[in-house]
């Protein structure tokens, strides 16, 4: 809990580096990292510009076994909008699907913008229509 306040502290202050440093130390030191842990480093990586380095935590999840969740994915999707890294965004958006994590606004939100600050309008268009599909698959049948 102690080391979760300080990632999410290097998050409010900038330090995504030293917020990556703390969550790789607790394998040094032979604590388990968990969702939260790593939901703080990745979205201390994307508050510092770090999409790169907010990716490979994501990753880095899925090879220790550590369940990701909306959290995760909407801090990695906010990453990435901030570089522009559009078809990553999609990737991810679709990635959420296998993993049957539910995809929120916001991340469509983030990936249109994505989309704009690349110039791929028609990515954006197409991104509408999913999110548009999946609150039609969400509403309760009556």
């Amino acid at each position: 809990v102690t080391l979760n306040a300080a990632i999410s502290a290097c998050e409010t202050g900038g330090l995504w580096e030293l917020a990556a440093q703390f969550l790789h130390e607790l394998v040094s030191d032979g604590m388990e990292r968990d969702t939260i842990t790593f939901n703080a480093a990745i979205s201390s990586c994307g508050k510092g510009g770090a999409w790169r380095s907010a990716v490979q935590l994501l990753r880095e999840m899925a090879k220790v076994r550590v369940e990701s969740d909306t959290i995760t994915y909407s801090a990695t999707v906010s990453a990435c909008e901030e570089g522009g890294m559009w078809e990553l965004v999609l990737r991810l958006l679709g990635e959420m699907v296998e993993d049957r994590v539910p995809r929120q606004t916001g991340m469509f939100i983030a990936a249109v913008g994505a989309c704009e600050k690349s110039g791929a309008c028609s990515s954006a268009l197409s991104l509408l229509r999913l999110h548009a599909a999946d609150a039609h698959a969400l509403r309760p049948s009556v």
